[in-house]
């Protein structure tokens, strides 16, 4: 059913225009028929990341029909995890669904995806890759692997963007950059429980099998940055720490070395680059170990104000006259 101006938003529908995009008035409209299979009341907010004329043009013409969208356009480009948190500050349903402005699966599984919020807060879309060729899924497998290492959750397409969310992970997750690959490990991270339901991969699927050097850079860099935020964002000392002590051991051990090869030996210390090398390195892991220490001093600080936890249910006992009488 779709909202009416009395009614309250249930389920809010957020498309992020930002690299790629299909027919977006067809597109609309599949993802306009599953929604309404949900039986509840729905918007939809298109998030245009940058210059999309054509795009803004059809949208417009959709909403002269009056459809239940939204759009929201930036002056520039800034990033699809820029555009999903302004569609998520727009949103006024409980269930948030985000959706691709390309096809990337059988829009009947949405339905589904709602569905199985009844027990998640997250349920995320696993392609069943058929239509990819093997580059392309070999690709896909190593990606999800490292961010799976690194993070220690075990998520199998988090190239998909078909996700349903609960309102609260989008409230206590943060997302920037590139982070939008990465929100269940993030919501997994803060303890929402995190679902993937297998769904079918859409004929019209066919993305890019190569991309430029640069890209397969920044996603390297998006995994060690997803590798700090979910091991040492609340301890930086552990890392910092860790890798400082290491590095000034070695160095320490160089200098020694050398200092004892000048009292027992008697060999000069002149013209010995391996001193200047092993004072560097001692010089650097005690620099490392500060980073840490300081870091550890700014979480102290804000310690109130960080919140860790997730609490699923808060069970009161009530006691009784009875009981207070045993």
């Amino acid at each position: 059913m779709a909202p009416t101006m009395n009614s309250e938003i249930e389920i809010s529908v957020i498309v992020p225009i930002s690299e790629r995009l299909n027919d977006v008035e067809k597109l609309y409209f599949e993802y306009k028929k599953s929604v309404e299979e949900i039986g509840r009341s729905f918007e939809f907010i298109y998030v245009i990341d940058g210059p999309f004329p054509d795009a803004v043009a059809s949208l417009g013409k959709l909403q002269d029909a009056g459809e239940p969208i939204t759009v929201i356009q930036f002056a520039r480009w800034f990033g699809e995890a820029t555009a999903l948190t302004a569609g998520f500050e727009s949103a006024k349903g409980n269930t948030i669904i985000t959706l691709p402005a390309y096809y990337q699966v059988e829009s009947v599984v949405i339905p589904d995806l709602v569905r199985a919020l009844s027990h998640a807060e997250v349920a995320i879309a696993v392609r069943l890759r058929h239509k990819d060729s093997r580059l392309k899924r070999l690709q896909g497998k190593i990606f999800n692997w490292l961010a799976s290492r690194v993070s220690s959750q075990n998520f199998r397409d988090l190239g998909c963007s078909v996700r349903a969310l609960r309102r609260v992970v989008i409230e206590e997750v943060n997302i920037y950059g590139d982070q939008h690959r990465f929100l269940p490990i993030l919501a997994a991270q803060l303890g929402f429980r995190v679902v993937e339901l297998e769904v079918p991969q859409h004929s019209r699927d066919i993305g890019r099998v190569f991309f430029s050097p640069g890209v397969y850079i920044r996603r390297i860099l998006d995994i060690a940055t997803v590798f700090f935020l979910t091991k040492f964002t609340k301890k930086p000392l552990r890392f910092f720490g860790l890798v400082g002590s290491a590095i000034t051991a070695a160095g320490g051990t160089v200098v020694l070395y050398l200092v004892g090869q000048r009292l027992i030996l008697n060999v000069p210390l002149a013209d010995r680059p391996a001193l200047v090398l092993g004072s560097l390195l001692v010089v650097l892991g005690v620099q490392l170990f500060a980073i840490g220490l300081i870091g550890e001093l700014i979480i102290f600080t804000h310690a109130r104000h960080i919140k860790e936890y997730q609490i699923e249910q808060t069970v009161n006992m009530e006691t009784t006259e009875n009981d207070l009488s045993n």
